[in-house]
């Protein structure tokens, strides 16, 4: 846990989904979220489930400690090929690890979406987004990109049909230089693409007050991009972060609220 804060109404850029109430983001990874991939987790008070479509269709790590660690859990593994192994985490994200030494500068490797059509998706994401194309496999229909060698990369793997978000909503986040944020603003609109939340500054209660815009790929997957600056100041890792997290699950009482809602409350 690297940092956890909580918020009494729903973000103006809709950070937490279409969701006006009271929730909360931790953020988790292998190290500080200046140079590590690093996964936001939502959570919206009273919501006790979600939909999921087949828009995210997983995140890939490259570690054999993981595997042994679902292995002593007896946590389901799935040999999918050799040596890499589908886990379902608790809401139905799924997971693949790769049974190999742990890589030193971050054990995520990629993060897989789905797409409708993959030349459209990757003249998108490599032509105006600037990304780089790192692998092309038109046979299985599929794409690697990234910003940079030593970072996680964006897998975009084709449907053969619609992709569907369902109701768990989600986006990739990216930071950049804050002056450059117009400037992605104005070629987007240059370039009619759908900007789901033009240039804004959003608050964090006692931290930065850090700008973003929000855009979505032609299949409406959501693409933050924040200005670095403030940025590197909210992300600093937080030494609380654990006990912040802890206190607000056990204020919560959220399992009084599945019990009377006759649902079963998913845990590790």
């Amino acid at each position: 846990v690297l940092r956890h804060e909580e918020f009494e109404e729903g973000c103006r850029a809709s950070c937490n989904g279409p969701y006006d109430g009271r929730w909360s983001k931790t953020m988790v990874g292998y190290g500080p979220e200046d140079n590590h991939f690093v996964a936001e987790l939502t959570y919206n008070y009273g919501i006790g489930d979600y939909r999921l479509g087949n828009d995210f269709l997983g995140i890939t790590l490259v570690s054999s400690q993981a595997v042994s660690n679902a292995k002593k859990m007896g946590w389901p593994l799935t040999e999918v090929t050799a040596g890499i192994f589908e886990a379902e985490a608790p809401g139905g994200y799924k997971f693949y690890l790769e049974d190999k030494e742990q890589l030193k500068q971050d054990p995520v490797l990629k993060v897989t979406l789905g797409v409708s059509d993959l030349q459209k998706s990757v003249n998108y994401w490599s032509g105006l987004l600037r990304m780089k194309i790192y692998e092309k496999d038109e046979e299985k229909q599929r794409a690697l990109l990234g910003y940079a060698d030593n970072q996680c990369k964006l897998e975009l793997k084709a449907l053969g049909g619609a992709v569907d978000h369902g109701t768990a909503f989600g986006r990739i986040a990216f930071s950049c230089a804050k002056e450059e944020l117009p400037n992605i603003e104005a070629l987007m609109k240059k370039e009619d693409q759908k900007i789901l939340t033009p240039l804004v500054s959003l608050d964090t209660p006692g931290k930065a007050t850090v700008q973003v815009i929000i855009l979505a790929d032609p299949d409406g997957h959501e693409i933050c991009f924040v200005g670095d600056e403030a940025f590197r100041d909210l992300s600093k890792v937080d030494p609380n972060g654990d006990k912040l997290l802890d206190d607000a699950m056990a204020s919560d009482n959220s399992d009084k609220w599945f019990a009377a809602q006759k649902k079963k409350k998913a845990s590790a």
